[in-house]
């Protein structure tokens, strides 16, 4: 776990990217937080005990949840591979990045292109203050302070009008984000706003916990996760269907094999074990605006 007065030092540091870090949100330490407890499955040192309570009840009735969090780093570190390698990107937004963990989107995409330019964008307290200090390690990546459900608001901020070229080809990245935008939001709207703004050639990688809605032990599964997970201090998390994930692509062209499981997306060979029930309720899918 972070020590508190570490935190409390990285939030006094200087400011960036036009921020006033001198003044920064504090940090509520009894409430969880979805980049903390993400931390957490990802066996991370980043998190309290608040989120360790949410961590414990998933884990209750689902041992192999923390598996999940690892695919879905492993299924970004692929998709990031393939469009700086092979499609040539060099512009990502990368929506609701969480705390700094295994492999970042900017060390995957700069392997290949070094001069890719990566923009981290996260509202949580605790990642604008010790997340953002890991995460732009070089001039080519930044971190700023932003809603991804305001896509107005985020397009406009200084830094991504200043670091990326909306003339050019990029990439967005939605990587387990929309399941923590309600309904009410309007997360599909919110989609579309992106969309619209991006360039031709651009893509869309996006991945999101799914209810199979089929009356199936995977679809109780993923309610009971929902309930717990909404219930709890965090407040947040929602399952939805693969007509409801489809949408969030809307004008988009999907990549073969489309949405689908993550592991099933360009795995790098045959599967070394069966997966758990909580595996198969995520699907992911990168498109590519025309």
């Amino acid at each position: 776990m972070t020590d508190p007065t570490v935190l409390s030092a990285m939030r006094h540091g200087d400011a960036c990217d036009g921020e006033d870090s001198r003044h920064p949100p504090e940090i509520d330490t009894s409430k969880a937080s979805i980049a903390r407890v993400y931390d957490a499955f990802l066996g991370g040192k980043d998190n309290f005990a608040s989120d360790r309570v949410v961590y414990d009840s998933i884990i209750e009735i689902a041992p192999q949840a923390a598996e999940v969090a690892k695919a879905n780093r492993r299924w970004l570190t692929r998709v990031v591979g393939y469009l700086s390698r092979y499609v040539g990107i060099v512009q990502y937004l990368d929506l609701g990045a969480g705390l700094p963990t295994m492999e970042n989107t900017h060390q995957a995409a700069q392997r290949h292109k070094p001069n890719a330019v990566v923009i981290y964008v996260d509202n949580d307290p605790a990642v604008n203050a010790y997340g953002r200090a890991l995460l732009e390690e070089n001039d080519h990546t930044h971190f700023i302070t932003a809603d991804l459900t305001q896509p107005a608001t985020l397009l406009e901020h200084p830094t991504v009008t200043r670091a990326l070229e909306f003339d050019r080809p990029m990439a967005l990245i939605q990587c387990a984000t929309l399941h923590h935008v309600d309904d009410q939001a309007d997360p599909a709207g919110i989609m579309r706003q992106y969309i619209d703004a991006l360039p031709s050639g651009s893509y869309v990688a996006l991945t999101h916990w799914w209810d199979p809605a089929d009356g199936s032990a995977g679809s109780t599964l993923a309610q009971e996760m929902q309930r717990r997970m909404r219930t709890s201090s965090m407040g947040t998390g929602r399952y939805r269907t693969r007509e409801d994930i489809l949408s969030f692509f809307h004008g988009l062209q999907l990549l073969e094999p489309g949405l689908v499981k993550l592991d099933e997306w360009w795995p790098p060979g045959p599967p070394i074990r069966e997966r758990s029930l909580v595996e198969h309720l995520i699907l992911g899918a990168v498109g590519r605006k025309p």
